[in-house]
């Protein structure tokens, strides 16, 4: 009876050894087949698994904004500095999204900065405030540049139940500019223009006479404007250069807008659904083309101009 027992253990415990064998090598063959890219991409995938590395992201010996020089030998400059581009260095989705839309949206923004007379660096405020996407935040600010409503009609955009041009990438871009040239005339400083983008040209103001002092650097704020330029600028380090952060994005993975051509509008569109399909396209995609319009009708009683996006075959 005892030699019995013993024969049924070691047999139970060989039929385990055997049945565990069986499932490891059944996850491995089954997780090498379906975890293989394509083995056109296999040397990139390969590539990018064996070189990845966890580290204290690199900080430049200079940094600039707006070509105004940020103190980074000091010991609390460089500590905020840190925190951010750790921050944005290893939110990978995120950071990745912002690499693969900064071509697209850059192309348009980077001309009308330019044009204006705005440092190219404050596109990378746009990707601070939105993530290049028409994102509304809890105080109501809307679009690309996160435009109040009061502020974006002063600043000529239109905004009412059947057209919000914070939407809209060139116009909302346009009024930022203006929005900026105005607080450098109060400022005669990028980096303090910047900081009010998000705090109000009054609040910036008010700090700068309380605390006495004449540098943002020096300005003691609420967390979100004390992180504001930090992050910007950490954009800016890792955008310009992303392959040093360890972002290897290949350039056919980048998104891009679609092939578009304009049709001048100058009358009511009573239904943008026939509209769509009377210019062989559908509603979402001119939606999508056009989210400014953010109604399913275009009053026009002005006769003002719009020029709207379809699909150029």
């Amino acid at each position: 009876m005892v030699k019995s027992n013993s024969l049924l253990k070691k047999l139970v415990y060989v039929t385990g050894i055997i049945t565990m064998i069986s499932i490891i090598s059944y996850v491995i063959f089954n997780l090498f087949v379906y975890s293989v890219p394509p083995e056109d991409d296999f040397e990139y995938y390969q590539k990018m698994h064996k070189n990845y590395i966890i580290y204290s992201p690199k900080i430049p010996e200079k940094l600039d904004f707006a070509g105004e020089a940020m103190p980074i030998d000091r010991y609390d400059v460089y500590r905020n500095f840190d925190y951010e581009i750790l921050k944005i260095t290893y939110w990978h989705s995120e950071t990745i999204l912002y690499i693969k839309r900064k071509a697209a949206f850059f192309k348009v923004v980077e001309p009308i900065l330019k044009k204006n007379g705005i440092p190219d660096d404050f596109k990378y405020l746009m990707v601070n405030e939105s993530g290049m996407v028409n994102v509304t935040s809890p105080a109501k600010a809307k679009g690309y540049w996160q435009f109040m409503k009061k502020t974006a009609k002063e600043y000529g955009l239109e905004v009412n139940d059947e057209v919000d041009e914070r939407y809209n990438l060139v116009k909302s871009t346009e009024a930022a500019c203006q929005y900026l040239l105005d607080s450098y005339r109060v400022f005669k400083n990028w980096t303090l223009v910047a900081a009010s983008y998000n705090a109000g040209r009054d609040r910036i103001k008010k700090e700068l006479l309380r605390q006495k002092v004449n540098s943002f650097y020096d300005l003691r704020l609420v967390r979100e404007t004390s992180r504001y330029i930090y992050r910007i600028v950490a954009l800016k380090t890792i955008l310009s250069n992303p392959r040093d952060y360890g972002f290897n994005i290949r350039e056919k993975d980048c998104y891009t807008f679609p092939k578009v051509k304009e049709l001048k509008v100058d009358t009511t569109i009573n239904d943008l659904i026939n509209f769509a399909i009377d210019n062989n396209t559908t509603y979402k995609t001119l939606k999508e083309l056009n989210p400014w319009l953010i109604s399913d009708n275009l009053p026009n009683s002005s006769g003002k101009v719009y020029y709207i996006k379809i699909p150029k075959k």
